[in-house]
């Protein structure tokens, strides 16, 4: 790393403590430029080439987690949600949740309540791989020892779930990608519950073509940014086997 990358990285790691800090009062664009004396043109393409999402994407995903933990952990109202997180109205909170995870904030607080998630199992000699998905598409992908702890895992995520043993289309053709029989896939729907920047790292990881060896800087060239590397190894060194087994990450 140059000195000029070692002063950038040390500046957006100050923005980003800034942001975890001072999240509930929803800083603008021009406070946190303003942090590194920046205009914020300047400061958003230093942000994005660093993290890899715009300043305000990075602010949503640390809000809706805040607001996750209020609502699954402190059992809050979303009204309190919305307030402890510093959004102007229960509406941002909703469109925040459906945008990110995939469901409304009550269904996430009632644990999938009335949500009927179908799910799949494959066995292997490594043990069991899990899929599950709801009518708007994945909502879970797991590789556990045998089913039983599979099932259980996916009742932690879903305590109030209708659980159903039956393969979908969703299932199908996420499992196509797994068992590498691309031929027949047309698109796979997924839930994600990663964040922006992980979502981003897969994004490029799907557009691979399918190797023996895949270097962690490699994957940053592909994003346009040889510095996420180590962003990169954080988010797939202990995902990869589970998800594409053919793929070994160097």
């Amino acid at each position: 790393m140059t000195e000029q990358e070692q002063i950038n990285y040390s500046r957006i790691a100050e923005v980003i403590q800034y942001i975890k800090a001072n999240f509930k009062y929803q800083p603008t664009l021009n406070e946190m430029a303003e942090i590194l004396n920046l205009s914020t043109f300047h400061f958003q393409r230093l942000f994005r080439e660093w993290v890899g999402v715009s300043p305000k994407k990075y602010m949503q995903y640390i809000s809706i987690n805040h607001a996750k933990e209020m609502l699954k952990y402190k059992k809050t109202t979303l009204l309190d949600a919305t307030y402890e997180t510093g959004l102007s109205s229960s509406g941002r909170l909703h469109d925040l949740f459906i945008n990110i995870e995939g469901m409304t904030p009550g269904e996430f607080k009632n644990g999938a309540k009335n949500i009927t998630i179908k799910y799949s199992c494959t066995h292997c000699e490594e043990g069991c791989l899990i899929v599950a998905s709801t009518k708007k598409g994945i909502c879970h992908i797991s590789f556990e020892v045998n089913k039983q702890i599979a099932l259980h895992n996916l009742n932690l995520s879903f305590p109030n779930g209708i659980f159903e043993e039956i393969i979908d289309k969703n299932q199908e053709d996420a499992l196509l990608v797994i068992n590498h029989d691309y031929q027949k896939l047309n698109q796979v729907k997924i839930l994600l519950s990663s964040t922006p920047s992980q979502v981003k790292i897969w994004e490029s990881i799907l557009k691979m073509p399918i190797r023996n060896m895949i270097n962690y800087c490699d994957i940053g060239k592909k994003l346009n940014n040889p510095n996420l590397s180590m962003a990169v190894s954080s988010s797939i060194s202990q995902r990869t086997v589970t998800l594409i087994p053919s793929i070994k990450i160097a």
